[in-house]
């Protein structure tokens, strides 16, 4: 009997089917604070159910790789090669599937068989030597011959009397209550959605999201023109004459939820329809004991009712937001993605709330930098791709996003892509001193503009509506959701910036630029980096050995 066993660093996508990298690693130096993940992969040349056993004294979460249907890889043809692990559709590592217990079933096969090991360094860690010991062998320890069977692989971890900052990066993937709800068969609001709500929030938290998207009304996103998404309206509104009254006892659980998971930032859900700002959102409210959508796609985003309306809801919500002590740590958005052709409805729409949200703030995923310079949009969420001209401009607050593209050359999250495509994100962020990232897709398992639900585990591209992973980062279960090799991966990235700050108060910002700018072999740009995991990795391992210089 014959077996393969590797560990691979967390940036190698290993398919079932392919040959074993040769580039195994055994020892690698972290901070306190941490979160260290890398793969272990095994091939047997038989099937045969095993154990697998941690022997560590830091904490340790094991996930088992599965495989997610990429149907659409990419909407363009001819890409550079580089850009891509493949452009034929099939399948991708990327669900992590928890093993709960120390001792877990894994069935070894001809296939490769994937391991996630996440280590979560404490804060508090003592500095020195931590030995990670993950073994696999069969249940009574023995093969069906009768032989000894016990395979392991080992990590040395050195942890540096140095530890992790606070995350400075804002960061949100926008979130989805109705998804929750009609994937997994529950009625809106139960209490068993509720629940499913606090595990997908949880689940954000756990890979860097420290920001959520709140749908006070149904947010006006991906929506055809007339239609509606199933309603999670957290605000209850009734309407008596001219006066509107405001319920907030659901938004005041949903706060809740979110700030026992660590979330630090909201997000209002848009005041006026995507692309352009000519509508009113769906809103429910109640009126003579009826209650219906007195708002939507029938109402023009100037009519006098809605302004009036809009006067009311904004002054209950900023109200509320005091009272919870959130302020300042929310954002208010006006219309996704206006265009310069829509520039005046959206100017109407900034003069009606603008005077409205007291001490919150405004911004707005967009693409063209006029908006920005003729102050319709304070704090910019600029697509990865046209961020250059906002970076000439030296925007004091700028923010990134990415959503269906870009494609080609730059970072993205596409099933596809090898993983420094996504992490190299973190040094482009800390040199060019972004403070927030955006992604429009935490859980969206609909098809383009939401006609329809689609499966998740059958396509991953919004029935091929967009490249393959853009749509969601993590995976419904029963009663639970699962997170991806992507999420961690840009949760990795995020790490990268802190471990930037954290060497920024000792050495200098310049001093640390410089480092990446070197490491790259020239000047690092969202358009320009290499094209490799190396860069990335050796870039971290000079940072930490810099920090453990200085703090030893």
């Amino acid at each position: 009997m014959e077996f393969q066993i590797l560990q691979l660093s967390s940036l190698e996508k290993v398919r079932s089917k392919d040959a074993l990298p040769c580039d195994e690693i055994h020892k690698k130096t972290v901070l306190a604070g941490e979160r260290f993940s890398y793969q272990i992969c095994v091939r047997s040349d038989c099937r045969m159910q095993t154990e697998v056993i941690v022997e560590a004294s830091l904490p340790v979460r094991l996930y088992l790789v599965k495989d997610a249907v990429m149907d659409m890889p990419a909407s363009e043809k001819n890409m550079p090669e580089e850009d891509y692990l493949t452009l034929e559709p099939g399948t991708m590592p990327d669900i992590l599937i928890p093993l709960k217990e120390q001792k877990d079933k894994v069935v070894l096969s001809p296939e490769i068989t994937t391991l996630w090991v996440r280590v979560d360094v404490p804060k508090d860690a003592a500095p020195g030597k931590y030995p990670v010991k993950v073994r696999f062998r069969p249940e009574n320890g023995q093969l069906w011959d009768g032989s000894a069977f016990d395979i392991a692989r080992g990590m040395d971890l050195e942890v540096l009397p140095a530890s992790m900052p606070g995350q400075r990066l804002i960061y949100t993937r926008w979130f989805y209550a109705d998804c929750i709800a009609v994937q997994h068969g529950v009625e809106i609001y139960s209490e068993k959605h509720w629940e499913l709500i606090d595990k997908y929030i949880a689940a954000a938290a756990d890979i860097g999201i420290n920001m959520i998207l709140v749908p006070v009304h149904t947010p006006p996103l991906d929506t055809a023109i007339g239609t509606a998404r199933p309603c999670v309206q957290l605000v209850d509104i009734e309407k008596k004459g001219d006066a509107y009254e405001f319920s907030f006892h659901k938004f005041r659980r949903f706060i809740d939820i979110c700030k026992k998971n660590g979330i630090r930032y909201f997000e209002i859900a848009h005041m006026f329809s995507q692309w352009g700002a000519k509508c009113a959102p769906n809103i429910m409210v109640t009126e003579n004991g009826k209650t219906d959508y007195l708002f939507g796609w029938h109402v023009a985003a100037n009519s006098p009712e809605y302004i009036s309306f809009l006067k009311q809801y904004i002054a209950a919500i900023a109200g509320e937001l005091a009272r919870e002590g959130i302020s300042e740590n929310t954002y208010f958005h006006i219309s996704d993605e206006p265009s310069p052709e829509n520039m005046d409805t959206y100017r109407t729409a900034v003069e009606i709330l603008r005077p409205l949200i007291g001490n919150s703030k405004s911004f707005e995923a967009l693409s063209d930098y006029s908006f920005y310079e003729k102050g319709l949009v304070t704090t910019p969420v600029t697509s990865i791709a046209h961020i250059q001209e906002f970076l000439e401009h030296e925007v004091e607050n700028q923010w990134v996003y990415y959503c269906c593209g870009p494609e080609r050359v730059f970072s993205n999250c596409f099933l596809a892509m090898p993983s420094y495509r996504v992490r190299v994100l973190g040094f482009l962020m800390y040199k060019y001193n972004i403070k927030g990232f955006l992604q429009w897709g935490f859980n969206f398992y609909n098809s383009s503009v939401s006609r329809y639900p689609i499966q998740p585990y059958l396509t991953t591209s919004g029935d091929k509506s967009y490249p393959s992973g853009d749509p969601f980062i993590v995976y419904p279960g029963r009663d639970t959701v699962y997170g991806s090799i992507r999420g961690q991966v840009t949760y990795e990235a995020v790490q990268d910036m802190d471990i930037c700050f954290a060497l920024e108060e000792r050495i200098g910002r310049e001093a640390v630029v410089a480092m990446i700018d070197e490491a790259a072999g020239g000047e690092l740009r969202f358009d320009q980096y290499p094209r490799c995991r190396e860069y990335l990795e050796n870039l971290r391992a000079r940072m930490i050995a810099k920090l453990g210089e200085l703090f030893a």
